[in-house]
């Protein structure tokens, strides 16, 4: 392994033990038997986090403040939209699984994921190699450009992997 990369790695490791030592912190509240614990517990979660999710390079997590009005306001929109379906009374609904390839990483598909979770009206069921599964509730609705819009908003974090 190359000085360059052992230092990205070091890098990495050390900047996901302070996340959990903090996330510890706010867990425990900073109790004194709680700070024993965290000393094992801290190290153990960052060695796990690397070998489930290897260090890829540097989040741009000062970025995620720019995603959160776009979610909110899809956030709205897809509620707005879930509840006009409800009170119908025709009831226009057309649920059903799609399957979309997604040109993010693991990392980035779980993110992708969860965002899409959080919004009324979509299901992430997991995924497939490079494909995302997604259960809607309107299955003639644009998937893809949603899905589109959501992975660049992603990148904007953290970059796509390299297709193989």
């Amino acid at each position: 392994m190359a000085t360059a990369q052992r230092q990205g790695l070091a890098r990495g490791a050390a900047k996901r033990g302070l996340l959990f030592a903090a996330l510890w912190l706010v867990l425990t509240g900073a109790e004194r038997d709680g700070l024993v614990l965290g000393l094992a517990v801290v190290p153990a979660a960052a060695w796990l986090s690397l070998h489930l999710l290897p260090y890829g390079g540097a989040l741009r997590l000062w970025r995620l403040a720019a995603l959160l009005p776009g979610f909110l306001a899809q956030s709205l929109i897809g509620g707005v939209d879930v509840a006009r379906r409800a009170f119908d009374p025709r009831l226009p609904l057309a649920p059903g699984w799609v399957e979309r390839d997604s040109r993010l990483g693991d990392g980035g598909r779980v993110a992708l994921g969860g965002e899409l979770s959080l919004m009324p009206g979509t299901l992430a069921a997991g995924s497939k190699g490079r494909r995302i599964i997604l259960h809607v509730l309107d299955t003639a609705q644009d998937i893809d450009e949603m899905l589109t819009r959501e992975e660049a908003r992603l990148e904007a974090i953290a970059p796509a992997e390299p297709r193989p």
